[in-house]
């Protein structure tokens, strides 16, 4: 018996030649704004010129080899230094980290004080520096790159991964960020271990 909760629904064959109705690529953009993306620190460079560019773009090829694809836009200032780079690593944002998303939202270089604080960025054995903090960091050598639409598509094979535990991502949707789970410091009031934070009254 077939499921009634289960409808099929025709969509009429559009003519040969004809693209999708003006109306319909006009709502392009707001569609987009409505598909939720993680939020990613993507590092590249070298020793001494390190940088990290903000994305949204980062989503996974294969397991069997582990690879994820990047994309760039060419045109963006700093698209040339990420092409150049043999490896590349993906920090995935917790959170608590949208202004760290802010600052590298356009490409920004990492001073070396950075890689030498021991508290925010780490270096795995590829030299490339990974995010201490992430949900998620992935360390990547550069395999192919692709061009389209003025964006250049980038295979990272997977060399190694870390996966601290963390209890929350960052998200953006509708044009701003969101997250998804709890923050630590949210956890941490919850269960009584920190302080509640309390509205202030007005006298």
């Amino acid at each position: 018996m077939a499921n009634p909760a289960l409808q099929l629904i025709d969509f009429p064959t559009p003519r040969r030649g004809s693209g999708p109705a003006r109306t319909e690529l006009g709502e392009f953009p707001a569609a987009l704004r409505q598909l939720p993306r993680g939020v990613s620190v993507i590092t590249f460079g070298e020793a001494g010129k390190f940088f990290g560019l903000t994305g949204t773009s980062v989503s996974p090829l294969s397991r069997d080899p582990p690879t994820i694809l990047v994309s760039v836009d060419r045109s963006s200032a700093i698209a040339q230094e990420f092409l150049a780079s043999a490896a590349f690593g993906v920090s995935v944002l917790a959170a608590d980290h949208d202004a760290l998303a802010d600052r590298f939202l356009e490409g920004a270089g990492i001073a070396d004080f950075e890689l030498r604080s021991g508290g925010v960025w780490v270096s795995p054995s590829s030299g490339i520096p990974l995010l201490a903090g992430a949900v998620a960091t992935f360390d990547c050598q550069l395999e192919d790159v692709m061009q389209s639409h003025g964006h250049a598509i980038l295979v990272g094979r997977v060399r190694g991964v870390r996966v601290p535990g963390k209890s929350s991502a960052l998200v953006y949707w509708r044009g701003a960020y969101n997250q998804l789970g709890w923050t630590e410091d949210e956890i941490s009031r919850a269960v009584g271990l920190g302080p509640v934070r309390l509205s202030a009254t007005p006298n």
